[in-house]
């Protein structure tokens, strides 16, 4: 039974031993406790402040990308208006032609018409802006060669039976 006593001996001096640390060190404990209570108290308040925060800066970028979607679809509603009408101006353009020479075969001026939509598609689907206005200007610069053609034609100031510069112009570009 010594080693039984001795044992229980053994278990109850650490048993005083750690409640002597506890009390000793009471003081200190609570301290940390109170401090861990603070601090978590802190981090919350943070994560709060966090979050409002990050809740208005999510609302200001939905706002911001309502806005942008409203004006690209309102771009776009425009774009696909000017893109009716530049269509609307070449087949007027091909009428013209037709009109102007009576004479000339259909095909002819279903080619310069032609030509004329593959310049605007072209100018339509350019994706850098530069490339853009170069396509614009050839685009600009065959319409107002057709256009010189046919005035030229009906007002007798040419003898040629087709309209070779816009034909010429087709066979260059």
């Amino acid at each position: 039974m010594t080693i039984l006593n001795k044992l229980i001996k053994l278990l109850h001096s650490v048993k005083d031993e750690n409640l002597k640390w506890r009390q000793a060190n009471q003081d200190s404990l609570a301290k940390l406790k109170h401090a861990r209570v603070l601090a978590e108290k802190a981090l919350e308040a943070e994560l709060k402040k966090k979050s409002v925060l990050l809740e208005h800066d999510i609302g200001l970028l939905k706002t911001r990308h309502d806005a942008e979607l409203t004006m690209f679809k309102i771009k776009c509603k425009q774009d696909v208006k000017d893109y009716k009408q530049y269509l609307a101006s070449l087949d007027q353009l091909k009428s013209s032609i037709h009109d102007s020479y009576t004479h000339l075969p259909e095909a002819v001026a279903f080619t310069i018409h032609h030509h004329a939509k593959y310049l605007l598609n072209k100018m339509w689907e350019a994706e850098d802006v530069e490339q853009k206005m170069q396509h614009e200007m050839q685009l600009i610069r065959f319409m107002t060669t057709v256009y010189e053609d046919t005035r030229l034609y009906l007002e007798g100031a040419t003898t040629e039976n087709l309209p070779q510069r816009t034909l010429n112009l087709i066979r260059r570009q």
